[in-house]
């Protein structure tokens, strides 16, 4: 089907848009517009507004935008040509014919949709009858409540290989078996699929049933039987609940992701009615795309045992190629034997919501499967666990994002193999006969080469000076860090000056290259100083040399900045810790001066790991 851009248009002219939204949000007029609270997100002051005259709704606070048409696929979930019908429908116009091709794939899937939703009634109808006690008793016992099970449609199929069959005859054994209700084996009759089972309709985001859930009654294998890839259902897109949890989901700035049916069923009871499962496989590509739409970062909460952190870590993998500012997951860790399921009916809906007001990071799950992977005793181990972290944070496609892994890996695996402070201890010296010396004092520990290059503001000018070449080289990332370096009295004199011109020429042109803001500087008078800065080559960092990789030379630069704004307090305090120390020793004392010698060679640590050698690749060190 073709949609011209004239019938697009139309359409919008045809429709209010604050009417729309006004049936789903509370909105108020402000002067020509309308104002709500967004439905994106979270807020208590209303940054949503409506424009009728120009047909479309902006968010100032998320950045949400978009006409009536986006209205119904975002808000709603609608695909495209579903919001596209209804809207055509509410504003009296013909959508334009499909294809012969499409109208009869149309026209098929409509029979369908019938089929799946007769069986449902049918399934409902077995549930409530004789056959149906057994069925009833599960659900009983699982605590699903009457009201439950049919706001979510349970049924039931008899263990009968043809009586779904004989009362669905109408449609044809091939509709049924396209449909996946009967199983055609070459030569032999078809018979019903499901067969002894609790059934759980699965839904589209239209709220229409396109398959279903089995749940075996009693022993038997598998434990839960899925309806097969039909033209109404692609396993891999879909989401069982979706239909009912984006609507939750918007209210509640959240989706919860689950393993399975009865999870999603039971969080629903309790409360939770945001919650959608996978159908059955691991996690795809299209599914986290799904659970983005509602929420920039998903709770992925799946069983404590080990198949339910292997689920986990298979999704982790699956998202971080699709990762973007701002869009990321939670996982949510639940004690060891229990599922969702069993621990809002064992400790209630509190217990669970402690666990969801303390998400574990994505980049925080990566970090411990890795740690926890093989030991980490010998250079050659930790050198395994340095190139794993590096290739996970390479998946990742958005280069600002992978950037910012690249350099979290790197803190954190100098945090953790950092060498420990050497106690240096006085020698005491014989006193006077029968005199009492008083407890030894650790001498302070001499400054470093870069200490000494400290001037009297407390930043290292050496450093300063090779941050100012990376700032000159990349000038795209000073907006990233203008607060902290407008604040930064770097050095005075001419290097201070310099420092002052390349962050007033960034201010009034963001989008300004290196080799613009050279020309600039030069024209400025700062051409020696520029040049002589750039050609110095006082310490081999990425981002003070030509050419190489564009993003390990920003990641690094980033990382150079958060040093030079770090060391100055650290150092400061190390000061007035030994200062503590040598005026009267206690443990306390004692204790914060090597906390703080620690971090000073962390800090020295991450300044090093930032050097490059001869050999050296875009690498966590």
């Amino acid at each position: 089907m073709t949609l011209t851009p004239a019938f697009l248009d139309e359409l919008r002219s045809r429709i209010t848009l604050s009417s729309l939204i006004g049936k789903s949000v509370k909105i108020r007029r402000a002067g020509r517009e309308y104002k709500a609270c967004c439905p994106f997100h979270q807020e208590k002051t209303p940054s949503f507004t409506i424009n009728d005259d120009k047909g479309f709704y902006h968010c100032f606070g998320c950045g949400a935008h978009g006409d009536a048409i986006r209205w119904m696929t975002d808000q709603r979930g609608l695909p495209f040509m579903d919001a596209v019908k209804e809207l055509a429908a509410a504003a009296g116009m013909e959508v334009p014919a499909p294809d012969k091709r499409s109208a009869e794939r149309a026209e098929r899937q409509k029979g369908l949709h019938d089929l799946m939703a007769d069986a449902a009634q049918w399934f409902t109808e077995q549930l409530h009858g004789l056959a149906g006690a057994e069925a009833r008793a599960v659900l009983e016992r699982r605590g699903i409540s009457a009201e439950t099970a049919r706001r979510f449609g349970f049924g039931y199929a008899p263990d009968s290989r043809s009586r779904l069959r004989h009362a669905l005859s109408s449609y044809g054994d091939a509709r049924l078996v396209e449909a996946g209700m009967l199983i055609q084996v070459e030569g032999k009759e078809p018979y019903d699929r499901f067969r002894g089972r609790l059934m759980i309709p699965i839904r589209d985001v239209r709220g229409r049933v396109i398959a279903f859930g089995g749940r075996i009654i009693g022993d038997g294998e598998p434990k839960y039987l899925n309806s097969p890839e039909t033209p109404l259902f692609d396993k891999g897109r879909n989401l069982y609940n979706l239909d009912r949890a984006q609507a939750a989901a918007r209210k509640a700035g959240r989706v919860i992701a689950v393993e399975g049916y009865m999870d999603v069923i039971a969080l629903a009871q309790a409360g939770f009615e945001e919650s959608v499962a996978p159908l059955g496989t691991a996690m795809t590509e299209q599914q986290l795309e799904r659970l983005w739409r509602m929420a920039d970062v998903p709770l992925l909460c799946f069983d404590g045992d080990s198949a339910g952190q292997k689920a986990a870590m298979r999704a982790a993998m699956r998202a971080l190629p699709l990762l973007q500012p701002g869009r990321s997951l939670g996982f949510v860790v639940l004690p060891q034997g229990l599922d969702p399921d069993d621990l809002v009916r064992q400790r209630g809906p509190a217990a669970f919501e402690q666990l969801l007001a303390k998400p574990e990071p994505l980049v925080e799950r990566i970090w411990a499967h890795e740690l926890a992977a093989q030991p980490i005793e010998t250079p050659e181990a930790r050198a395994g666990l340095r190139r794993r972290l590096t290739e996970h944070a390479q998946a990742i496609g958005d280069p600002i994002v992978r950037s910012e892994y690249l350099a979290e890996f790197r803190r954190r695996f100098d945090r953790l193999f950092a060498p420990p402070p050497r106690r240096q201890y006085q020698q005491r010296q014989p006193g006077p006969a029968g005199q009492r010396r008083g407890p030894w004092k650790p001498p302070e520990p001499p400054p470093s080469a870069e200490a000494r290059n400290v001037h009297s503001g407390g930043i290292d000018r050496v450093l300063a000076k090779a941050i100012l070449a990376g700032l000159i080289r990349h000038p795209a990332e000073i907006a990233r860090h203008m607060e902290v370096l407008g604040t930064l009295k770097m050095a005075d004199g001419a290097l201070g000056r310099l420092f002052e011109a390349v962050i007033d020429v960034a201010l009034e042109d963001q989008a300004l290259d290196g080799e613009r803001l050279r020309t600039i500087l030069a024209t400025s008078g700062f051409d020696q100083i520029a040049g002589d800065l750039l050609r110095a080559d006082t310490l081999p960092f990425s981002f003070t040399q030509v050419g190489g990789d564009e993003d390990r030379a920003r990641a690094d630069l980033n990382e150079a900045i958060a040093v030079l704004v770090a060391r100055p307090a650290v150092d400061a305090a190390l000061a007035e810790a030994t200062a503590a120390v040598q005026s009267g020793f206690t443990d306390e004392a004692f204790a914060r001066q090597v906390a703080l010698v620690k971090e000073r060679q962390m800090l020295e640590a991450r300044l090093a790991n930032l050097m490059l050698d001869d050999e050296e690749g875009e690498t966590i060190a």
